[in-house]
């Protein structure tokens, strides 16, 4: 793994758990109940606070990314994480994809497209029998592409989702994003 500053790049780990590759590593930037939004810089190997949202705005379960992988935003791909208790900032899980939130986002200059993989990490009790985002509720799914919505609502950008997808589309992105 490089090493810049002394501080290692998780953006350059492995996309899959070496003991499952049925399993993605995700990297966590934002964890669940936080107004903060941080990102990691791969140029200075930091993790930066990019945004604050408004009051009574959190993200709902902790967000992050596949290490290895570049979405069409130029981003690595995105993963909301369910799990039983909020992780941290550049701790890595070993998640389970369940589907994809497939969207684009963008202005009146251009659109692209940001689809989040939403996955269950490997150990979480509460979510254990979710095997496909089909398991959710359809509400819990709306809520969840609402908050995608209003997130990108606040940067001046349009959000729109263009459906869900199970966990086959979800390594079918993974695999399409690997660098």
């Amino acid at each position: 793994m490089s090493k810049k500053n002394g501080l290692a790049d998780p953006t350059r780990l492995k996309p899959y758990d070496a003991d499952d590759k049925q399993l993605l590593r995700v990297v966590i930037e934002t964890p669940k109940g936080s107004r903060n939004k941080f990102a990691f810089d791969p140029d200075d190997h930091i993790f930066e606070l990019k945004k604050v949202l408004p009051s009574g705005m959190t993200f709902p379960y902790d967000f992050g990314f596949v290490p290895s992988t570049r979405a069409d935003d130029g981003d690595p791909i995105d993963v909301l994480v369910l799990m039983d208790e909020p992780a941290f900032p550049g701790c890595v899980l070993s998640c389970r994809p369940i589907g994809v939130i497939e969207g684009e986002q963008g202005n009146k200059q251009g659109k692209e497209r940001n689809d989040r993989i939403i996955a269950v990490e490997q150990d979480a009790h509460s979510w254990e029998d979710i095997k496909t985002i089909t398991d959710l509720s359809k509400q819990f799914c709306r809520e969840l592409e609402e908050f995608f919505v209003n997130y990108h609502r606040l940067t001046g950008k349009e959000y729109r989702v263009l459906g869900l997808k199970g966990p086959n589309q979800a390594r079918k992105l993974v695999k399409s994003g690997r660098r």
